[in-house]
């Protein structure tokens, strides 16, 4: 177990993240704004896989002198897949990844015990809901970090309620017709086939996180009143615990990088998928960026479908692909053909640098929160293409909702189905090149404004972080205080 000197401050936050990269890096961005703003000293906790990748992070977003927790698994207790998520394949490996973390608490509870000054919150992640528990056998209190959005938690809430489809048989015939009215949302409607049961094994884990929230003294959300503001007052009024809405964090985060971006020092080479953006800007051309998350495993006969897709839609294409999906055969001859207007990668890209540069015009995504959330921080519209977990119904809501996307759908109208190139084709040549697709960019654009007014200095995000600090540490006078008291039931 290493560590690094914590700076002197008043307030002590602990932050640890689940580790995968896309729940990582939110809460990089907090550690970053809560450094950059002097608002509490950080610490924050990983493990040794993860440690080269979380300093460099903090160093690039001017929180440098946040210090580094490592805790090292006990021998063979270690995931299957290693340290990181990226190399699970399911949802069910992935709720194996989460539990084996749990090999982690005692360490944890000892490190956390030993910070000094004492830690004065815990921010962490709400999978990891044995570190809560830890917290609060230290008297430490303790928020839940949520890396989903304020509207699939309200849903996911009401299903657990309402069991939607619970008795029936949601078959081919039945799918695409029977739906799920959210009754306190009417507006929200979902075929039964968007709201798929997870695994035993997350329905398991689902329950001991939904305990470890609402025992937790709030729960902080990626996300702003702007753009969610109906749903987290529903949360606040009839569900609980308190939401914290402090995002965008990536916006935020920027305040405080050096050259004001977070990303790639300025003296790193050049990576060849930016070069490409760069030809493809200098050139005139706008393009779509194409990805479909770290967790997902594509089969080789979507990849073929994608690849054809997007040949046939005549578009520019920067398309990042998740490098354990077997993908070095696109089709014979396919990179060399669309070679100038199309662009391959099979290495980790910075996905926020992608969206934020001039050439990129739409983004082909599995709309995961993260996604939908930095397309909306950069002002670009989506295609949405949802393939697990809660993604559904960010894709309704993107869709929808804040009108700035264009859906597709599977052969069979299933969740993880398969989507044939034509689909692909009509979507995507739809938000490029469309009339429709030229609204939703505006309408893009617009929601980008609003999300750079939440997080700039007196936006609802920024002082949504400075009442969250200031109240906890009032809680934390009285450490027999009790917590929010919130209802949550569940949170996949």
């Amino acid at each position: 177990m290493t560590t690094s000197p914590v700076p002197s401050q008043a307030d002590h936050v602990a932050i640890f993240p689940l580790m995968a990269k896309g729940h990582t890096m939110p809460l990089l961005d907090l550690a970053c704004v809560l450094r950059g703003r002097g608002l509490a000293a950080v610490t924050f906790v990983t493990t040794p896989g993860n440690a080269a990748f979380v300093r460099a992070a903090l160093r690039q977003g001017g929180a440098g002198d946040a210090a580094v927790l490592e805790l090292a698994y006990p021998a063979s207790s270690a995931p299957a897949g290693g340290e990181g998520a990226e190399g699970v394949a399911s949802a069910a490996s992935f709720a194996a990844f989460a539990e084996a973390t749990s090999a982690l608490r005692p360490r944890f509870q000892e490190a956390l015990a030993a910070l000094r000054p004492p830690a004065s919150l815990l921010v962490a992640d709400g999978f990891l809901y044995w570190a809560h528990a830890s917290a609060a056998a230290l008297g430490v209190p303790s928020v839940s970090f949520l890396g989903t959005s304020a509207v699939a938690h309200v849903v996911r809430e009401a299903c657990v309620r309402d069991r939607p489809g619970a008795g029936a048989d949601v078959g081919a015939s039945a799918g695409a017709t029977t739906c799920y009215t959210v009754p306190e949302f009417p507006h929200l409607q979902f075929s039964l086939r968007d709201l798929v049961p997870p695994p035993p094994q997350m329905i398991h884990l689902d329950a001991k996180m939904a305990a470890a929230v609402a025992a937790s003294r709030g729960l902080i959300i990626n996300t702003f009143r702007q753009l969610e503001g109906r749903y987290i007052e529903h949360w606040n009024q009839h569900i609980g615990p308190r939401v914290w809405p402090i995002g965008p964090l990536c916006l935020a985060r920027q305040s405080y990088s050096p050259g004001g971006t977070g990303s790639q020092q300025r003296h790193d080479a050049k990576p060849s998928w930016m070069q490409w953006l760069d030809d493809m800007a200098a050139a005139g051309k706008p393009a779509v960026y194409v990805s479909l998350g770290t967790l997902a495993s594509i089969s080789q006969a979507q990849l073929k479908e994608v690849s054809d897709g997007l040949d046939s839609a005549g578009v520019n294409f920067l398309w990042a692909v998740r490098r354990p999906d077997n993908a070095d055969d696109l089709g014979t001859g396919y990179e060399d053909r669309v070679v100038g207007r199309g662009k391959v990668v099979r290495e980790w890209v910075d996905q926020r640098r992608v969206l934020r540069h001039p050439s990129i015009r739409g983004f082909l995504s599995h709309c995961g929160w993260n996604s939908v959330l930095e397309s909306v921080a950069a002002g670009v519209p989506l295609v949405a293409w949802p393939c697990d977990f809660e993604q559904p119904m960010n894709a309704k809501f993107v869709v929808d909702e804040l009108r700035i996307g264009v859906r597709v759908h599977t052969s069979d109208g299933a969740v993880g189905g398969l989507v044939k190139s034509e689909e692909i084709a009509t979507a995507v040549k739809e938000l490029m090149f469309g009339e429709a697709g030229k609204a939703m960019a505006l309408r893009a654009k617009g929601i980008a404004a609003q999300a750079r007014l939440a997080v700039s200095d007196g936006g609802s995000s920024w002082k949504e972080v400075e009442e969250m600090i200031s109240e906890l540490r009032l809680r934390g006078v009285d450490m027999n205080g009790k917590a929010n008291g919130g209802t949550c039931a569940s949170i996949l």
